[in-house]
C-alpha cells in the first residue's frame, strides 16, 4: 500500500515508517518539521514538507503520492501546555484532523489508524483501565483526541471510513536507529537519562499522589511494541476488519520514582531529584488494560520490563551523543 503518515518525522512516527517499509509499503510523510527530524527518516520515505493546516498541500499529497491508506500521528501532545494554550491544541489537533478527513473523504481514502492517547479518560474511576470506562478528560489535550476519535465515529457513519483508534500509554524506549530527542524535552524517561549523563537534578512534580510512594504512576510501553501495533491495526483494516478503539500498554504501571530507581541501575549513576509541586491536569495512575487488542489483533508487547525499556533509550542516547560529538568535531575541524 501507498501509506501517508502524518507527523511521521518524529519519535514514534519514525519508527512506524521503519516497520511500514520493512513490510514492503511505500511511506509518504507529511511533516512541518517543528518538532520531527528529517533525519530521523529512511532515504525510501518520501517526505512532504507541510503543516497539516495547509488543506492544499494535504489534498495535494494524498493525490500525488495515490495514498491507499493514513496513520494519523501528527498533534500537539503536552499536557500542561494544554492547560495554557487550548487554542493550540483545538487547531493542530481537532480543526487540522477535521481538515485530514475531508481531504481524505474527498480523495476516497477511507482507511485511518489513529494516534490517541490515555489521556481521554481523565483520572479514572478504576485500574486498569478498559475501553468502554468513561472517558472525562482534565486537560485540553486529552479533549481534543477525545472530540477527534468522536468525528471518525460519525464519519464512519457518513462516509464510510474505517479506522483504528489507539489509545496508547506512555511511550518509551528506543530502537537501534530511532529514540527520542524532543526540545523541549518533557518526557520522564529522557530527562532522567539527560541528569543522569549530565550529573544534574531531575524534577519530580508531585509525591503527595495517592499511590504507593507518592508519585505518578504510569504504564509505559516500549515505542517498537506501539509501532508494531499500528502497523498491525493498518493491516487488519485493508483485510476487511471492523473500526475498533483499543488501548495500548503493558498493564503494568510504574511510579516516577520506580522509573528513576530503574535508570540508575542500567546507567549505574546516582540520579539528583528535585521535588516540585504537581502539574495541573496530571492524574494520579494511569495503567492500561489490553485485553481488547491482544484478542482482536493478538498483539502482545515484546519489551514488558522497565529496565529493558529504560536500557534501550539509554544505549540509543550513548549512541546518539557519540554520534553528535563525532559531527560537532567535523564541523570544527572544516
Amino acid at each position: 500500500m501507498n501509506v501517508l503518515v502524518t507527523g511521521g518525522a518524529g519519535y514514534i512516527g519514525s519508527v512506524i515508517c521503519d516497520h511500514l517499509l520493512a513490510e514492503g509499503h511505500r511511506v509518504v510523510v507529511i511533516d512541518n518539521l517543528s518538532k520531527g527530524h528529517r533525519e530521523a527518516l529512511a532515504e525510501e520515505v518520501t517526505l512532504v514538507e507541510a503543516d497539516l493546516l495547509d488543506s492544499a498541500a494535504v489534498s495535494d499529497a494524498l493525490k500525488r503520492h495515490q495514498v491507499n491508506a493514513v496513520i494519523h500521528m501528527a498533534a500537539s501532545s503536552l499536557v500542561g501546555e494544554s492547560m495554557t494554550q487550548p487554542s493550540k491544541y483545538y487547531r493542530n489537533n481537532l480543526w487540522a484532523t477535521l481538515g485530514l478527513l475531508e481531504a481524505m473523504t474527498y480523495s476516497g481514502i477511507s482507511t485511518l489508524v489513529f494516534s490517541s492517547t490515555a489521556a481521554v479518560y481523565g483520572n479514572p474511576e478504576k485500574q486498569p483501565i478498559e475501553e468502554h470506562d468513561p472517558t472525562t478528560p482534565t486537560n485540553p489535550y486529552g479533549e481534543t483526541k477525545l472530540a477527534v476519535e468522536r468525528a471518525l465515529h460519525w464519519y464512519s457513519l457518513a462516509h464510510g471510513l474505517k479506522y483504528v483508534a489507539l489509545r496508547y500509554f506512555n511511550a518509551a524506549g528506543a530502537t537501534d536507529t530511532r529514540g527520542e530527542r524532543h526540545s523541549p524535552e518533557t518526557h520522564l524517561i529522557p530527562l532522567i537519562l539527560d541528569a543522569a549523563e549530565k550529573i544534574t537534578s531531575v524534577a519530580v512534580f508531585g509525591d503527595d499522589y495517592p499511590t504507593h510512594d507518592g508519585t505518578c504512576v504510569r504504564d509505559y510501553i516500549h515505542v517498537s511494541d506501539l509501532s508494531r501495533a499500528h502497523v498491525m491495526a493498518l493491516n487488519s483494516l485493508a483485510g476487511g476488519g471492523q473500526s475498533a478503539t483499543f488501548n495500548l500498554g503493558c498493564g503494568q504501571g510504574y511510579s516516577v520514582r520506580e522509573v528513576i530507581d530503574a535508570a540508575q541501575r542500567v546507567t549505574g549513576r546516582s540520579i539528583n531529584v528535585e521535588i516540585q509541586p504537581r502539574r495541573a491536569g496530571d492524574p494520579a495512575v494511569l495503567v492500561a488494560s489490553s485485553a481488547r487488542i491482544r484478542e482482536a489483533l493478538s498483539w502482545t508487547p515484546k519489551h514488558e520490563l522497565l529496565d529493558d525499556i529504560v536500557g534501550s533509550a539509554w544505549i540509543w542516547k550513548q549512541k546518539f551523543t557519540s554520534a553528535a560529538a563525532r559531527y560537532s568535531e567535523s564541523q570544527h575541524a572544516r
